[in-house]
């Protein structure tokens, strides 16, 4: 495993999905104590009228190629559908059940273990897939080993390294840290009018009964005007660098017993 300084390059990634073969994947798992996979799970959901229905798998996606790009773990392709219900008023969003989440997570982490990786990381893309707390949660009190990345405090980490102005309490969704990651990441799918599009509503309490229509009628809830390809670079940079704690917990003699 490499440290925070100057770290190896790892794994093959084309655009979003790995390319690795088997033989790659085998010869990764033979130089470390530990195998350990990391499965982005995006949504396929409106973000407004400049940002693509996929940008939440984007997002997870960006995050996941760094950071199989800097460590040594097993990149998965992503989940591209998953719990998205608050923004149903919106066309184009497509959700999937709780419980459908679960279980296709749930096997995806059986299946690894099956095949000898026994460590799963879910960097979730999506702050509406709530079950995902769930599912770790669980594997983790039968003794398996699975973390969800990147928590709050990752963000707020990234948030303040890139410069983003926008706290995460307002910047909710398809605002400055969103487009600051496409920019860097997909410039090609950010269109016209981000610059324009700020809105921001904190008090967002009754969400889960109301959906997000109740409070915004764009779709947007953040400054995606403030968004920048070197912000999201630099999201991005920390966020590789916060990772390096997770994979030495699920990789300690601890976490395996």
């Amino acid at each position: 495993m490499s440290g925070s300084g100057a770290r190896a390059v790892y794994g093959a990634v084309s655009g979003v999905l790995p390319t690795d073969t088997t033989q790659d994947v085998r010869s990764r798992g033979a130089g470390v104590s530990a195998q350990v996979a990391v499965l982005p799970v995006g949504s396929f959901e409106q973000h407004g009228p400049f940002l693509p229905l996929a940008t939440d798998t984007l997002v997870a996606c960006a995050v996941a190629r760094e950071i199989a790009a800097a460590y040594p773990v097993h990149l998965l392709p992503p989940v591209t559908v998953s719990c998205s219900h608050e923004h149903a008023a919106w066309p184009g969003t497509v959700s999937i059940s709780a419980v459908t989440l679960h279980a296709v997570v749930t096997d995806i982490a059986a299946s690894l273990r099956r095949s000898g990786v026994d460590a799963l990381v879910v960097v979730n893309g999506h702050g509406g897939n709530y079950v995902l707390g769930n599912v770790v949660q669980e594997a983790s009190a039968r003794g398996e080993r699975m973390a969800l990345f990147p928590a709050a405090e990752d963000w707020e980490t990234a948030r303040e390294r890139a410069g983003v102005v926008t706290s995460l309490l307002t910047d909710m969704h398809a605002g400055e840290i969103e487009t600051s990651i496409l920019l860097h990441a997909h410039p090609e799918f950010v269109r016209p009018g981000h610059e324009s599009a700020d809105f921001t509503a904190d008090d967002r309490r009754h969400l889960l009964t109301l959906g997000m229509s109740a409070y915004t009628e764009s779709g947007v809830i953040g400054r995606p005007s403030l968004g920048s390809a070197e912000k999201g670079k630099e999201l991005l940079a920390s966020l590789t660098e916060s990772f390096e704690p997770y994979l030495v917990l699920l990789t300690s003699p601890t976490a395996r017993t």
